[in-house]
């Protein structure tokens, strides 16, 4: 009696795709957080999802789980170019929804969502998951304890070593396709996190893969007074390159090695598991010690994906604060555009935020 209701009272969600991002990410997070319950998946492969959560319900297309009365949360992890019309048709359904990153491909159709979603009352937000990435999480903390004092330079790489274009559309000549569409919201979102809106950006995307058609490469700097924050992605990188470096006024941080929940969720752990999003991979501190220097490993803060679900749950079920606002999915949409305007004329551009 008690699990019915338990079951009962929870959000019920559907996920509209089951690709990598679904059943890598959102099934096996959704699944695990008390108070939402998957009952439905879109898919055109019954078996495949079936395989995984046989007591969920397969639908044909995104349409059936709209015209649902008891769906409270459509979560929609589909290609880019399908993010604005699905969320625009489930917000008009009377969903709450959430949009895997990017948000939308352009500002336009980010601010034309965020609108509707005032106008119907609904929560609408961006799963930017690598907000609890456990070396990211270090990091925040390191720079709100004023440990390097005033950041001079802020580095987040995200380079890989895949010398051959994939037959995917995400490598495909098509809008919302290539690596900053791709990696670039992840590293836009957590540089917006700490330091806020840049006063200027210069971006340069390229496509460097012999028979790449969509970008694998950007270097892309933000302006703040005289502090610089550098975000870069690269698919053509054999060496490890630090994912985080930062130098300040009182001594340097540096950080190897990717959060390892993605890595957990590819091998079918558990979330929320003994020893979930424990990174053995510490950081470096350098600080300023009398005359010398002192330098220590940092041990990270525990990474934690199910946050997001979580936060989203009591945004919805409590009215507390959503764990990603729409509008900071915009904020990451007009640097991604913006971005692209740069590297197209090879030039700095200011960086406008975008009130609603």
């Amino acid at each position: 009696m008690e699990e019915r209701s338990k079951h009962a009272s929870a959000l019920k969600v559907a996920l509209l795709g089951y690709g990598f991002a679904s059943k890598t990410f959102h099934a096996p997070l959704l699944v695990r957080v008390p108070g939402l319950r998957l009952t439905h998946i879109v898919s055109s492969d019954s078996a495949k999802v079936k395989k995984d959560y046989k007591d969920v319900t397969v639908l044909g297309k995104p349409e059936d789980a709209f015209a649902l009365p008891e769906i409270d949360v459509i979560v929609i992890a589909t290609p880019n170019s399908t993010h604005f019309p699905l969320a625009q048709k489930a917000l008009s359904a009377g969903k709450h929804v959430v949009v895997d990153k990017p948000f939308t491909n352009t500002v336009a159709e980010a601010a034309e969502l965020i609108r509707l979603a005032r106008d119907r009352k609904k929560l609408l937000s961006v799963f930017q998951s690598r907000r609890w990435d456990g070396d990211f999480l270090t990091v925040r903390k390191l720079l709100a304890d004023d440990s390097l004092g005033k950041v001079a330079l802020f580095e987040s790489h995200y380079d890989r070593y895949r010398p051959e274009p994939r037959p995917r559309w995400r490598e495909q000549n098509v809008p919302g396709a290539g690596l900053w569409f791709d990696l670039g919201p992840h590293l836009v979102d957590q540089t917006l996190q700490l330091f806020g809106a840049p006063e200027s950006l210069y971006a340069d995307l390229e496509i460097q893969r012999t028979n790449g058609l969509a970008n694998d490469y950007f270097h892309v700097v933000f302006r703040y007074g005289k502090t610089r924050a550098i975000l870069h992605g690269a698919s053509l990188v054999a060496v490890e390159t630090p994912r985080f470096t930062v130098h300040g006024a009182l001594g340097s941080f540096t950080k190897f090695g990717m959060d390892t929940q993605e890595d957990s969720l590819k091998r079918g752990d558990i979330p929320g598991s003994p020893g979930w999003g424990n990174d053995p991979r510490m950081g470096t501190l350098v600080t300023k010690k009398g005359d010398g220097f002192e330098t220590r490993q940092l041990p990270n803060i525990p990474g934690n994906y199910l946050g997001y679900y979580e936060g989203l749950r009591d945004a919805i079920a409590s009215g507390a604060p959503s764990p990603v606002t729409a509008e900071d999915g915009l904020a990451v949409i007009n640097v991604l555009e913006t971005a692209v305007k740069s590297s197209a004329a090879r030039a700095e551009m200011p960086f406008n935020p975008i009130k609603m």
